[in-house]
């Protein structure tokens, strides 16, 4: 019970961090505002683009990957967030003190990794169905949720892992967010050549939705795994 306390109490102090970063702030509510934009905005869109090209539809036939950049980017800002956190209690060596406390490491990682993880998650089971622009079942969009909560864990391993404060981090986060781009692959590239972007478990994300195939989700959460032990080990050695 004193360690969920200290956990509970770590992380309050991460949500105290970032009401005094507007821009961190910002972030964390972009994705209700990113949701009414592609749920409103994309169909008007469409809409234009069918009344000048006279043709019967443009972009639906890609509204189901709309769908899952949407239910990646809610937990990458998440994840961001707490990546910026992560960097900043590093820059100032407050991580080295709260690994010696009651806390301790796992209790550490716990508040920025775990808990901010599920919270993401849990946004992205909520919106998603609000905001989506297919018509994809249930099992699909927790399925996406997963993923994309997988992908947000990934990015902020991967900015923290490889960035020395958080101006680095910012740059990283935007040029790690390119491995959502895998999801693209099967729908625009043929077959055998989109498989080259296989090592991007977004690709997976992508093939499950066009093939419906469960294989697939498997796949996503296999290729996420590794990436997420891969990383996790390269940032033990940053913080020993």
């Amino acid at each position: 019970m004193r360690k969920l306390s200290s956990i509970n109490v770590s992380f309050m102090h991460m949500l105290r961090f970032v009401r005094q970063d507007m821009m961190l702030l910002a972030a964390g509510l972009s994705p209700f505002l990113i949701g009414v934009a592609m749920h409103f905005g994309i169909p008007a869109i469409e809409k234009e683009l069918i009344r000048i090209t006279g043709l019967s539809c443009v972009m639906t036939p890609y509204y189901s990957l709309f769908d899952i950049f949407y239910a990646a980017i809610t937990p990458v800002m998440f994840c961001f967030v707490a990546a910026m956190v992560m960097l900043e209690e590093h820059d100032e060596h407050i991580d080295r003190y709260l690994f010696v406390t009651g806390l301790g490491k796992s209790g550490y990682f716990a508040s920025r990794l775990v808990i901010p993880g599920i919270a993401a998650f849990i946004v992205t089971v909520a919106l998603l169905p609000f905001f989506r622009l297919s018509e994809i079942e249930a099992i699909m969009m927790i399925f996406l949720s997963v993923a994309g909560t997988l992908q947000g864990i990934i990015i902020t391993l991967l900015v923290v892992a490889l960035s020395s404060n958080k101006l680095e981090g910012m740059a990283l986060t935007k040029m790690s967010s390119l491995i959502m781009l895998g999801a693209i692959a099967p729908y625009f590239i043929p077959v055998p050549y989109r498989y080259c972007l296989a090592f991007l478990p977004s690709f997976w994300t992508g093939m499950a939705v066009v093939e419906e195939s469960p294989a697939f989700m498997l796949m996503n959460i296999i290729v996420s795994g590794i990436w997420i032990y891969v990383l996790w080990r390269r940032f033990e050695k940053k913080i020993r």
